[in-house]
């Protein structure tokens, strides 16, 4: 008769074969436990993986979306001046970026304002291109103005760090941006 500390195992003959089945489900469970393990580690990667890709996916897809706009910034500008401050053709990035910085090229000069129109992508009406050279020539020393093919604005004004967008001509709005 087996002592009181033995146990048995159902369907074990011996000690030693329910020692040995013993062991097994033991390394059998440790598998499982490990294999849950895994399987949370996964699961967990996976979840920041979706996470980290889709939000780096929507960031790709609002930057790639979003209109183009002209510069508010002179940053990557070359020192280099529009042919006049009433452009038939549109101005370079490179060159309304430095005029953001200084009109003219004059170093201690008023920071420039751009006026830009885009009447190949929106109608326009037929005297938003008078109105806005008015504009532009009761400021001569500081505003240009250019037409503008690329950006998904009828109308946008542009200074250092600030733009104005605008679906149609306002006057009152155009003058307070310049002088503000």
């Amino acid at each position: 008769m087996a002592g009181s500390g033995d146990r048995t195992i159902e369907g074990a003959g011996s000690r030693d074969e329910a020692r040995r089945l013993k062991q097994e489900q033991r390394r059998a469970e440790e598998r499982r436990r490990a294999w849950r393990k895994r399987l949370r580690r996964g699961a967990r990667i996976g979840v920041v993986v979706l996470v980290v890709g889709g939000g780096i996916g929507g960031l790709a897809a609002w930057f790639w979306s979003r209109g183009e706009l002209p510069p508010t910034s002179m940053a990557n500008h070359v020192e280099e001046n529009p042919r006049g401050h009433i452009l038939k053709e549109p101005m370079p990035i490179v060159i309304q970026k430095h005029m953001l910085e200084h009109a003219d090229g004059i170093q201690r000069g008023a920071q420039g304002v751009i006026i830009q129109y885009n009447c190949r992508k929106y109608s326009c009406p037929g005297d938003l291109v008078e109105n806005l050279t008015r504009v532009a020539e009761s400021y001569p020393r500081f505003v240009y103005l250019a037409p503008n093919y690329t950006m998904d604005a009828r109308i946008a004004l542009t200074r250092e760090g600030k733009i104005l967008v605008l679906d149609q001509y306002d006057a009152v709005k155009i003058h307070r941006f310049i002088n503000g």
